[in-house]
């Protein structure tokens, strides 16, 4: 991600360029993302297209008021915050403020630290408003994996008892089926394979659950993050050569991990599979690492593909249990690798692929 977004937005709504300049020139050496505009119709086309923190807003435009915009710019951007400039204060225009849902009024022209702690106050307002929504995220994800906890207890001897039972009587039949003569197998065989390959999916089904709610005893031990991902890839090449898949590798020098071998080739066999997947035939999938942080010694996993990425709106869920984009599958996979990472002290990101696509952006704590 670049370094302009990872700056607060601000957006200056006023059709005085001189003031618009200034305050531009203010806030971005404060740190803050800048961009003018000098109508309302500009604005609500700006925030539409490339959203924001805050938005600075003159009551008085050449195309409306800043009393009608403010709770457009707020459907806009739900968390984003309003503050309203006027260069007349009276008791009706705050009052106006307040009913329009801006967080905070400034009269002009305002001293540049007045400016700067009414942007910040906003800034926090904004930050409030993540957090709440992280929390209440959260909390949908505790519920979610208690009902897992215990649906899992209850049905797992349930279900897995008669799907031993169905796979041994298949084995049986699959015999009694070779006795036959080898001209009339094929068409009994065939059908046979098809409930063998649905009984294997629907045991994956459950091992999923299994996992996710009943967690492996975590040791870390130091573990090589070149051996985890080359061995993932070796075991990928014969199904990314059948689908005409390039599978890319990049694997530079980074310092051990502590973690868990085992799962870590599960977190990433599964995003590689998940990628191959999105990607159709000719497409590219790229695994690579290296040092994030060479101060920390931060290792970076990078998955990357060249299918058409996931959409903003479904990043934010795209780890959450049971949620799933394909028409088959529990909804647990991509939840057990962000549960497997955060155990192992990391963090797992969903960005734009430099090629385009998508990448998964895995990130762990090099050990000690």
């Amino acid at each position: 991600m670049s370094q302009l977004h990872d700056r607060p937005r601000v957006l200056v709504v006023d059709d005085n360029a001189t003031l618009v300049e200034n305050l531009t020139e203010i806030l971005e050496e404060a740190g803050y993302a800048v961009r003018g505009h000098g109508t309302c119709a500009e604005a609500l086309h700006g925030a539409r297209e490339q959203g924001f923190d805050v938005a600075l807003v003159d009551l008085r435009l050449p195309d409306g008021d800043g009393t009608a915009l403010a709770p457009q710019l707020k459907e806009v951007a739900p968390d984003g915050e309003v503050v309203l400039l006027t260069g007349f204060a009276t008791l009706e225009s705050a009052v106006a403020a307040v009913r329009a849902g801006a967080c905070a009024y400034l009269v002009k022209p305002c001293a540049t630290q007045e400016l700067l702690v009414t942007v910040e106050q906003a800034m926090r307002q904004v930050r409030l408003h993540g957090e709440k929504r992280e929390l209440s995220r959260r909390a949908q994800m505790a519920e979610k994996l208690a009902a897992v906890g215990t649906m899992t207890a209850g049905l797992s001897h349930e279900i897995r008892n008669p799907l031993n039972a169905a796979a041994l009587q298949l084995t049986v039949l699959e015999r009694r089926l070779q006795r036959l003569p080898a001209a009339t197998q094929p068409p009994l065989l065939e059908p046979l394979q098809l409930v063998r390959d649905e009984i294997r999916r629907l045991d994956h089904i459950l091992e999923d659950f299994l996992q996710f709610a009943r967690p492996r005893e975590f040791q870390p031990h130091p573990v090589e993050v070149a051996t985890v991902l080359t061995k993932v890839l070796d075991l990928l090449e014969g199904e990314a050569e059948r689908r005409h898949i390039a599978l890319e590798r990049d694997l530079q020098p980074v310092p051990r991990v502590a973690g868990d071998e085992e799962r870590l080739r599960q977190v990433v066999m599964n995003l590689a599979l998940n990628a191959l997947d999105a990607v159709g035939r000719g497409g590219t999938v790229r695994v690579s690492c290296q040092v994030e942080e060479p101060a920390s010694g931060e290792v970076a996993i990078y998955v990357d593909d060249s299918g058409p990425g996931i959409a903003p709106e479904l990043r934010d869920r795209i780890f959450e249990p049971f949620f799933t984009t394909k028409a088959q599958g529990s909804g647990l996979g991509l939840s057990i690798v962000h549960a497997i990472v955060v155990q192992h002290g990391g963090s797992i990101t969903i960005e734009d692929a430099p090629g385009g696509g998508a990448r998964f952006a895995l990130r762990l704590p090099a050990a000690r």
